[in-house]
């Protein structure tokens, strides 16, 4: 292993001779000499991660999911594919709950202050994979940020740094490269969650497919010139809750977990060597880093080396001092571009990770089939995971699923993207849309879109996150009551009752604008093309039968239209929750049901035939090279946000403690064994007062030799978790709680637990802190 080891970090030292090796087998194709590349690439990746404390997160609107700690950080990563002398586009994939409008133009802002007319709104995307475990405040309408306390400021500057960082390593990483494509099924990491609702779709239409959700992972594969392989981003379907409504531990759920899980895998192996079978969690859990040498077997000196080594009292440290220690700044080869992966998040809307199925929590038994109740309760009706009852394994298990269907097909991409790069984007009033339909008997009508509004269902959630009080879902009439209570807020007109009809209203959210917006009207659609791969940039969730539709309507037009340019062979996927959020989009025979998804289809009934109308002029313009009216601007409502959520006034310890001093040790002499957790509690600070972007609150290391410690794991690995927690709600004091279970490939050895923060004075001023617990070993 250790020869393997030394072979292994010779060969990365030298990728060009490698990949010179390689490029001679890929130039040389039935006997003919091929061209290496065709495009520019460059992909970069920056920390988002927002506030791990008295923030709520984003996603089950529950006031009660309060972020206290931080289960794996989340990032921003982009790529950039660009013709040499020509178009350019940009595709940026947040581990967050959604893209933000607010988000979007602030970024945009930034760019054409850098760059120019480089990257604006055509050619730029910014997609969230929708995990529902990241702090949230960040959006601009007033439905999205009532649980948040209003605007965080916070998590709005973190989203937006990042962005805009991960584009700037993807522009100057910008080298002759190829782009690869490939497909393949995934059958295990995601199942319909509204099936009621699915099955009112045609028997003709259902027929067509093997199921009721979309199987299929699409993968691109970047290839540089000189370096080899430097990245893939992916496109699959499945929500982003394995982690629950009840976590408060800031997550990247099970498309954040791959996207680790897959850029450790190619650091650890250069995506030559395929996983072994021997252990799921040693497969995808933090591998110990190939610069500690081999260290002493002998259990004896190994407890005595330990116990040499006693808690640190927390000490003054600096701002970088947790970046400096991170373990993938360490371990990173500065001689070449960082490997970028990103699971991206698609048509979604109906599909939960939940595989097991929903069952109720008092008796076990399924849930009922059209409202998913237990009893009339909705509240009782949960989703099981893989790894029921552990969430965190579910998540563990569904993003190890996505990773090995998305490095399978890594490994196996062959079909190389040849052609044009181009963009196109515009903006529409969806309150007021009009759409042609075709009539039974020949001819045609025009119908609208409506103002926004949720229906009585919206409230019930979701299998996979349950409202509360007596809402269900498929209900299409509501009750006396809540429209009682409704009124109180907005009572919408008869227009606005038959335009949305069947819909029950609960919130008239389009037609409430006090204090400012209450949901969007203007939207975002954007076509990005990347020769035969077409992106559709939609700004919500399309369920699986809606974006089916999506995207047959768009293949038809680029395949009959385009003079042979695609002679069919072009590849559609759907990129959901994309430049901005406005909820759901169901089909019409889906909306008739009013289930949660139909519930949050906010524009209508013909929502989705809006949709396919206006991209397929986005499809025509692409193919016949035409610009498309840009539309009317949405409002930048930055200036109008409100926040409630108090600022940290200041922190303290008890008398004789500094921050950063042992509260609980790790026990005297302790010997852990692979698979058991050791926990060391510190005296902390709150973690607003400095969210260690691209640094770390949590760090496990290695004893090095005699008296060197190497950095090994951190908050941005699977296995370590950061918790931090006050004994009351108002105290200013705190404890970080440092949970690392300890995976089965971590070398034996001496090992000690670390913890970085930053503490607020009275007077403002932020001192940054870090202590250390006893050393223990490893066995």
């Amino acid at each position: 292993m250790k020869l393997f080891s030394h072979l292994y970090l010779n060969c990365r030292r030298q990728p060009a001779v490698i990949w010179a090796l390689v490029s001679l087998l890929l130039l040389v194709h039935d006997g003919r000499v091929m061209a290496a590349s065709n495009y520019l690439v460059g992909l970069g990746s920056y920390d988002i991660t927002g506030p791990a404390a008295d923030v709520n997160m984003m996603g089950y609107a529950n006031t009660e999911q309060i972020a206290s700690g931080v289960h794996f950080r989340l990032r921003a990563r982009a790529f950039i594919v660009a013709e040499p002398q020509g178009n350019r586009v940009v595709f940026v994939n947040l581990d967050a709950c959604m893209a933000s409008q607010l988000v979007t133009i602030k970024v945009l802002e930034r760019l054409k202050a850098r760059y120019g007319n480089l990257y604006t709104e055509k050619n730029v995307a910014i997609s969230g994979i929708h995990t529902h475990a990241g702090p949230g405040g960040y959006l601009q309408y007033v439905v999205y940020i009532v649980t948040s306390l209003g605007f965080v400021r916070q998590s709005f500057d973190v989203i937006v740094n990042g962005i805009e960082q991960s584009i700037m390593q993807a522009h100057e990483n910008l080298r002759p490269g190829s782009v690869f494509m490939n497909k393949g099924e995934l059958l295990d990491a995601g199942v319909n969650r509204s099936p009621s609702a699915y099955l009112n779709n045609t028997a003709a239409e259902r027929n067509k497919y093997k199921y009721d959700v979309d199987k299929e992972m699409t993968l691109l594969k970047f290839v540089d010139d000189e370096w080899g392989p430097v990245g893939s981003f992916n496109w699959f379907a499945t929500h982003g809750t394995s982690m629950s409504r009840t976590n408060s531990l800031i997550s990247g759920d099970n498309k954040g977990a791959a996207a680790r899980f897959m850029e450790d895998w190619f650091d650890k192996t250069g995506g030559r060597i395929t996983y072994s079978d021997e252990s799921e969690a040693s497969e995808t859990s933090r591998r110990v880093s190939n610069i500690i040498p081999a260290v002493n077997d002998n259990h004896h000196e190994l407890m005595e080396l330990a116990g040499s080594f006693q808690s640190s009292s927390g000490k003054r440290a600096t701002r970088y001092s947790s970046v400096a220690k991170r373990v993938r700044s360490a371990l990173r080869l500065a001689d070449r571009p960082k490997f970028v992966s990103a699971f991206c998040q698609s048509n979604c809307g109906d599909v939960s990770p939940n595989v097991l199925g929903a069952f109720c929590t008092d008796t076990g038994l399924p849930c009922d089939f059209n409202h998913s109740t237990c009893g009339g309760k909705n509240e009782l009706c949960y989703g099981r995971g893989p790894g029921y009852p552990d969430e965190f394994e579910s998540t563990r298990i569904i993003g190890d699923r996505q990773f090995k269907k998305a490095s399978d097909l890594f490994n196996t991409a062959s079909e190389k993207l040849t052609g044009k790069i181009d963009s196109r984007h515009a903006y529409l009033d969806f309150s007021k849309l009009e759409v042609t339909l075709p009539k039974q008997g020949g001819g045609s009508e025009v119908v609208k879109t409506c103002p926004a509004a949720m229906g009585f269902a919206f409230a019930a959630g979701t299998t996979d996150g349950p409202g509360a009080f007596d809402f269900k879902q498929g209900d299409n009439k509501g009750n006396a009551f809540w429209r009682l209570v409704r009124n109180l807020l907005k009572t919408p007109g008869k227009e606005q009752v038959a335009c949305q009809y069947p819909k029950p209203i609960l919130l008239d959210t389009g037609e409430m604008n006090k204090p400012y917006d209450w949901a969007p009207s203007i939207l975002p659609i954007q076509i990005l093309r990347i020769g035969q791969m077409v992106i559709l940039s939609v700004p919500g969730e399309f369920t699986t039968m809606a974006g089916r539709r999506l995207r047959d309507a768009v293949k038809m037009v680029l395949t009959s239209g385009s003079n042979g340019e695609f002679n069919g062979n072009v590849h559609v996927v759907i990129a959901g929750l994309t430049n901005t959020y406005s909820q759901y989009v169901t089909t019409f025979e889906e909306y008739q049901v009013q289930r949660y998804e139909g519930a949050s289809t906010l524009f209508g009934p013909h929502t989705l035939t809006a949709y396919i109308q206006e991209f397929k002029k986005l499809a025509t313009a692409l193919i016949s090279g035409k610009p498309v009216e840009p539309g009317p601007q949405p409002p930048d409502l930055l200036d109008k946000q409100i926040s409630l959520l108090t600022p940290v006034v200041v922190d303290l310890t008890p008398p004789g403690v500094n921050f950063g001093d042992i509260s609980t040790d790790v026990p005297k002499n302790a010997t852990f064994k692979k698979g058991e957790m050791a926990s060391v509690v510190f005296w902390s600070a709150c973690p607003r007062n400095d969210l260690m972007t691209e640094g770390t609150f949590a760090l496990v290391e290695i004893l090095n030799g005699k008296d060197a410690w190497a950095p090994v794991y951190d908050d941005d690995d699977f296995c370590l978790r950061f918790k931090w927690s006050r004994p009351a709600k108002l105290s200013a004091r705190s404890t970080a709680t440092i949970e690392w279970r300890i995976p089965e490939d971590a070398a034996r050895g001496v090992y000690r637990i670390r913890h970085f923060g930053a503490s607020k004075g009275l007077l403002g001023s932020i001192h940054h802190f870090t202590g250390s617990s006893s050393a223990f070993v490893v066995a």
